[in-house]
């Protein structure tokens, strides 16, 4: 079993700069690798506006997906898709394809959240998908990451761009002294936007999901 992701970029063909975009994605996407480094294969670009990744444990996927929308500036955001599921690839002349269970399931997730936030749930970016193979067990524990997921989104989705980068610091554990210094700004400042944004809960549950990876 493996973790496959799948990105899109939210409203690529509203870009006034689509090769901007990507370069800012694909800088946010190096980051996040960087400070965590979970990632069995990091999230590559493919073709159109997608992005491709491949982890080991759900719970790592999930950490750097939060960490990526806490990386992307005002104005870019992604869709992710989370398959759960065996993957393989299939050789061609272009190279090898990658697909089996993981990878449709995460394409199912992605046009789940297309279709959740066009009509309940606005502020849904990220979705878990199970493959038929995998058992009960799993499927419960997917339901209720996916309980999860519809919170976390709407509360980072609410951020502005700056208390995101908190975030983000405070993730990896930054105090909030460093993140004052870093950012120009009193550390009253910077804990009035980490108390009136719902930070607290963001980066308990990215521990969390970090300590649950490990285990």
């Amino acid at each position: 079993m493996a973790i496959s992701v799948l990105a899109d970029i939210v409203g690529s063909r509203r870009l006034d700069d689509r090769s901007s975009a990507q370069r800012t994605i694909e800088a946010a996407i190096d980051r996040v690798h960087g400070d965590l480094p979970v990632a069995v294969q990091p999230l590559a670009p493919t073709v159109g506006d997608e992005f491709q990744g491949v982890f080991a444990e759900l719970e790592h996927a999930l950490a750097s997906v939060l960490l990526l929308r806490l990386a992307l500036p005002d104005g870019l955001e992604c869709r992710f898709g989370v398959g759960v599921g065996d993957i393989r690839t299939v050789p061609s002349a272009a190279g090898a394809i990658p697909e089996g269970p993981g990878w449709w399931a995460a394409r199912e997730a992605i046009e789940v959240v297309h279709a959740r936030q066009q009509r309940a749930v606005p502020a849904l970016r990220t979705w878990v998908v199970g493959g038929e193979e995998e058992d009960a067990l799993m499927h419960r524990q997917i339901s209720l990451a996916n309980a999860y997921l519809l919170s976390r989104d709407q509360v980072v989705g609410a951020m502005a761009e700056r208390t995101r980068r908190l975030v983000y610091g405070r993730c990896l554990g930054r105090t909030q002294k460093q993140l004052a210094e870093g950012e120009g700004i009193t550390q009253s400042a910077v804990s009035q936007a980490l108390t009136s944004s719902g930070a607290a809960g963001v980066v308990e549950g990215y521990r969390l999901l970090i300590r649950a990876g490990a285990a």
